[in-house]
């Protein structure tokens, strides 16, 4: 059993056990289907890892589930898709909210409810941020079900005018699910596609590219991880 309260959520499986060696006595404790958790501690602090897979569906089931074993605040360490061209690879987005553009949340709440963040998790993770030189930046992000919809191209540039910054899977369903439950939920998106990035790049341009989304997502995991431990403090006093 667990008493964690806290879980960082990733989507793909692979990255629990990248999330994992940041820990403290890493613990894998098992995978189903899309579903890998592990667990460790961070400065003394208990974390749960658990992978969403992809989309609001099994995010929602996630979410679902943690809450059940007492865990009541929720980071998504993802990644996106730039909307915005001022975006670089390996830069983070602090999504204070989401476009519901997903099927999961309008399952839950109307299209109108609200997909917003925890305002103290997003005022920890900007402060934690410019602590640690982390280029980082807040705003909102639009949350979708498909990456070939075959109006895909004019979406994305209807959001991008509208100022979203970036576009995911997941990030409405965890806030408006957590909001919903009572939960406390932040998302920290990693940027893997550049805004209207060439698709015909070399070899060369591939491996700088990996490299940098890579350099991203271990800014993404310590920084998260320190916003847990900052939080935990606050509680205490």
């Amino acid at each position: 059993m667990t008493g964690a309260r806290y879980a960082l959520l990733p989507g793909d499986p692979e990255r629990v056990d990248r999330i994992a060696h940041f820990l403290d006595n890493p613990e894998i404790l098992g995978q189903n289907r899309e579903f890998r958790a592990a667990r460790g501690t961070y400065k003394g602090i208990e974390i749960l890892v658990l992978s969403t897979g992809i989309g609001g569906p099994s995010t929602a089931i996630a979410i679902e589930e943690l809450r059940q074993i007492g865990v009541d605040t929720l980071i998504r360490i993802g990644s996106c898709g730039a909307l915005q061209d001022t975006l670089a690879l390996g830069d983070l987005i602090i999504a204070n909210g989401a476009v519901a553009d997903d099927g999961t949340s309008k399952t839950y709440a109307p299209a109108c409810y609200p997909a917003c963040a925890d305002p103290q998790l997003i005022a920890t993770l900007i402060q934690q941020a410019k602590q640690m030189n982390i280029p980082a930046i807040c705003g909102l992000v639009r949350s979708h079900d498909s990456f070939y919809t075959d109006r895909e191209a004019e979406l994305d540039a209807e959001w991008s005018a509208r100022g979203i910054l970036g576009a995911d899977m997941e990030t409405a369903a965890l806030m408006v699910v957590g909001a919903l439950r009572g939960l406390r939920t932040a998302s920290l998106l990693n940027v893997v596609v550049a805004h209207n990035g060439c698709l015909d790049s070399s070899i060369n341009d591939y491996v700088q590219q990996e490299t940098l989304c890579l350099r991203g997502e271990e800014r993404q995991i310590s920084l998260a991880l320190q916003v847990i431990y900052f939080d935990s403090q606050q509680g205490e006093q």
